[in-house]
């Protein structure tokens, strides 16, 4: 979706700042939504893809300025809502008000720590990869409704196939109900021009990794 999320190449948003030893935490409530995430991902009943579009749904104002925890909790506190695992008088009292709903795996100490270990989401291959390295390609210019991993500034643009990822889980489809829908993965590399026009620097090259459903073959 064109959320603000979505904001690489967009103006008015100032330099990123580095923030010279910054701690692992700012404050304890970060590690508290960092050890609820890593558990609700134990139970399954949702996935990386699905936690990042809730965020992505936020309103744009509360985005912006929500801190990047933040937005985590915000994200999670809409996919407990979603899945009915909790009610949003649940969420205002802070304690459960009804039976709770079972989930396919409950969280314990030792599986929690599993979750730090992301596993793989490559898949056996449907069909033979359509492009292969050096395969000049044009990124489509779609514009969903649901979540992608094309970013904005990267559509309707022309590239090059640096590299085949192999055939990997596909975002698009999760978070809209098609089950996994396994894809090609690719690494498209543009010239900054063909991104940002004639005054760019000649010399930067962009790369981004690309779902084979998001590319065509260009001449």
């Amino acid at each position: 979706m064109n959320g603000v999320h979505d904001m690489g190449g967009m103006h008015g948003f100032g330099r990123v700042e580095s923030e010279p030893h910054e701690p692992i935490f700012h404050a304890p409530w970060e590690g508290r939504v960092l050890a609820m995430q890593r558990a609700m991902r134990v139970t399954r009943a949702w996935n990386i893809d699905m936690s990042r579009f809730a965020q992505e749904r936020l309103p744009a104002p509360t985005y912006l300025l929500a801190s990047y925890y933040q937005r985590w909790l915000l994200g999670m506190e809409r996919c407990v809502l979603e899945q009915g695992l909790v009610f949003p008088d649940e969420l205002q009292a802070g304690h459960m008000l009804r039976p709770g709903k079972p989930v396919a795996r409950v969280a314990t100490k030792d599986n929690i720590v599993q979750t730090f270990d992301r596993g793989s989401f490559s898949r056996p291959a449907y069909a033979e990869a359509r492009f292969r390295p050096g395969d000049r390609v044009r990124t489509r210019n779609i514009h969903p409704q649901g979540h992608t991993r094309l970013p904005r500034y990267a559509r309707d643009r022309t590239g090059l196939i640096e590299a085949v990822r192999g055939c990997h889980v596909y975002p698009d489809a999760v978070t809209s109900g098609g089950g996994e829908d396994p894809q090609w993965l690719y690494t498209v590399v543009f010239d900054a021009r063909e991104l940002w026009g004639p005054q760019a620097d000649p010399s930067l090259k962009v790369s981004i990794e690309a779902f084979e459903p998001y590319l065509e073959g260009a001449t």
